[in-house]
């Protein structure tokens, strides 16, 4: 006869709750200005986008999966021209607010909607990653998720592409090493969509590392973004581009975080790191042919969240893509609590 032991509490009949996850604060980064930014109906990066992802991080417990997600929120700054024209042109500057200015609904291509408002906002979303790395060169440790539109990764420096006016995280990265002086930026992109705008920038630098995970540009838009498009000149091996074929789910993406992403990181040894997080990558989401999980989402979150401590915790995370709502939400969610969890 075989007999199973007891622990106390199970002999007094007192059966203890699982012990609750221990999250780190997160800060947002968000302003309602953002949803001014008008793009008319029917359009994937619309003013829902934002509210999805709010909502579901303000609500009851700071998260719906009632995990009790802890949240910091602060308002961004307006970028400073000097901080855009450090990428941009000023030529294209003016065309920009011009365009809002006097009423157009386009800027470039009909895919780049935009209204009266949209100028200010697209300064005031490049001005949230600044805002953010201001936030933490003055002591924070916590971890920090710009939730801005539009997005920026697809923006060049005299060009508007894919919903994208100014490229946010090439201007955070240009920011942080001349504010800052810190000299050597490792860049991760994990948007279904190729960064044409962020490759285009550091092409030829050696100072920023580019990373993207995309789906192959045979697919997807913008076309670029190919496996032998590594850096040109001074830049030649700074970039890092990993297509995927339709289809690809979390699997392929985990081993490309383990294999390529990991070593490229601690080979640069950087000071610091920018992410450009979309969510477009979900099953969910007809933007893009992959077939990611929310679970990737939280998975690649915990990755970050270990490897910042490479450089000292100086993580900043800039929100790109994703045009499911409900996924959207839940992926947005899913990386902060990856972030966040202590370990």
């Amino acid at each position: 006869m075989c007999s199973t032991s007891l622990n106390p509490q199970e002999k007094s009949g007192k059966i203890s709750e699982p012990a609750m996850p221990d999250f780190k604060t997160i800060t947002i980064v968000n302003s309602p200005f953002y949803l001014r930014h008008d793009t008319g109906s029917n359009h994937p990066e619309s003013s829902e986008r934002m509210t999805a992802v709010m909502n579901r991080l303000l609500s009851e417990g700071g998260a719906k999966s009632g995990l009790g997600l802890p949240l910091r929120l602060i308002p961004p700054r307006m970028a400073e021209r000097e901080d855009v024209v450090s990428l941009h042109t000023e030529n294209y500057l003016m065309r920009f607010e011009e365009a809002c200015l006097s009423g157009k609904e386009w800027l470039g291509h009909s895919d780049n909607r935009i209204s009266y408002d949209s100028y200010e906002a697209a300064f005031l979303s490049a001005g949230a990653g600044l805002t953010a790395i201001d936030f933490l060169e003055n002591g924070s440790k916590d971890p920090i998720f710009c939730c801005v539109r539009p997005p920026g990764h697809h923006a060049e420096a005299a060009l508007a592409l894919g919903f994208c006016f100014l490229n946010n995280v090439a201007i955070a990265a240009r920011y942080w090493q001349r504010r800052y002086g810190r000299k050597r930026i490792f860049i991760l992109d994990f948007d279904a969509h190729h960064g044409n705008g962020i490759q285009e920038f550091f092409d030829e630098d050696s100072s920023v590392f580019y990373v993207s995970i995309h789906e192959h540009p045979t697919f997807s838009f913008p076309g670029t973004g190919w496996a032998n498009d590594t850096g040109t000149g001074a830049g030649t091996g700074f970039t890092l581009n990993i297509p995927l074929a339709p289809g690809s789910s979390d699997d392929v993406v985990i081993k490309a975080m383990e294999s390529q992403v990991k070593p490229a990181l601690t080979a640069f040894q950087p000071d610091a790191m920018l992410v450009a997080a979309g969510f477009d990558g979900h099953s969910l989401d007809d933007m893009s042919g992959l077939a990611y999980s929310t679970r990737l989402y939280a998975k690649l979150g915990s990755y970050l969240s270990v490897w910042a401590g490479i450089c000292e915790d100086r993580l900043v995370s800039i929100l790109e893509g994703g045009y499911h709502l409900e996924a959207l939400a839940a992926g947005v969610e899913a990386y902060l609590m990856g972030l966040a969890l202590k370990v």
